[in-house]
């Protein structure tokens, strides 16, 4: 019964602290930076495809650096996150958790990324991931400043997490990093910033209240709307483009398709009068999205390879 209660107590402790980081939001980022990591991976002899260490590397890296933003934004934001009812549940804000307990995560979450960046550097011979690994940690965490002095804040997020695709291949093959990464990262930034739009507009009146800078708040829900919509036409035409400078074959085009058709009907789920399906579409949707073209890219690269 001990032991029983142990583990019990134990398991309430990750769920408490996957909840804070929200762990499954790692779905988003890490389907790109695993698609880059296997594009850059086409260049390795005689393989052709990324080493297990080097993908093992790289979801460590992408969980900590996550982790790390994700706990200063809790941080910075607890009185904030404390008056508006929708977020007023979070653990810190509701006492489940301290700041203090919190920093100390923070720093854990940046000695094990900058450990696992190391690591490419000891086994693989790779310095640019440790020599990124702080630039790289100030970046995402300046996110959370962003909103208190502009309204697009939005673009920002974006481009935090649109650094993994570079980021990815970066640490499988620095020698081939172009225009092809390019494209994918600026793909990634404009994906996040649309449906983190979308998102934002649950906290329009909130945002207003405490004086913070988002697209809905500033110019109003409904042609933050349009923005979304537009970033996400863009995000097609991008990806098109990745594949054809790559030369990927019908799977990814498929993948492409597919996040199309989802992106549309995500933009059609959400009106300005109508935000009740946001949660569907912001978590579900989008992560069918890097999960199934994360899924083809790579099942495209490998299939070539053959």
């Amino acid at each position: 019964m001990q032991a029983d209660s142990k583990i019990a107590r134990s398991w309430s402790a990750v769920r408490l602290w996957s909840d804070m980081i929200k762990l499954s939001h790692s779905v988003f980022a890490l389907p790109f930076a695993v698609m880059a990591a296997f594009l850059a991976g086409r260049q390795i002899e005689p393989a052709g495809r990324p080493m297990l260490l080097q993908l093992s590397l790289i979801a460590v890296c992408m969980v900590a650096g996550r982790s790390v933003a994700m706990t200063f934004n809790r941080i910075v934001d607890a009185g904030i996150d404390a008056r508006n009812p929708r977020t007023a549940g979070r653990p810190i804000p509701a006492g489940q958790l301290s700041k203090r307990a919190a920093w100390f995560f923070l720093a854990g979450a940046a000695i094990l990324f900058v450990a696992a960046c190391t690591a490419f550097w000891f086994f693989l011979g790779n310095p640019w991931p440790v020599l990124l690994s702080g630039p790289v940690l100030v970046f995402l965490c300046f996110y959370s400043l962003t909103k208190r002095f502009t309204r697009w804040a939005h673009f920002y997020l974006g481009a935090a997490i649109a650094l993994s695709p570079p980021a990815a291949w970066i640490a499988v093959h620095p020698a081939s990093l172009g225009w092809s990464a390019a494209f994918l990262s600026a793909a990634v930034a404009l994906w996040i910033a649309g449906f983190d739009i979308i998102y934002a507009c649950q906290d329009t009146d909130a945002d207003r209240r405490e004086r913070l800078y988002s697209l809905p708040a500033t110019i109003g829900p409904a042609r933050a709307l349009w923005v979304a919509r537009g970033c996400h036409v863009a995000v097609v035409v991008l990806l098109i483009m990745v594949g054809n400078r790559v030369g990927l074959g019908a799977l990814f085009f498929t993948g492409v398709l597919a996040t199309a058709v989802l992106l549309l009907v995500e933009n059609l789920m959400v009106r300005h009068d109508d935000l009740s399906r946001v949660n569907i579409a912001f978590f579900t949707i989008n992560g069918l999205v890097s999960i199934l073209l994360g899924t083809l890219t790579v099942c495209d690269v490998i299939w070539a390879a053959r």
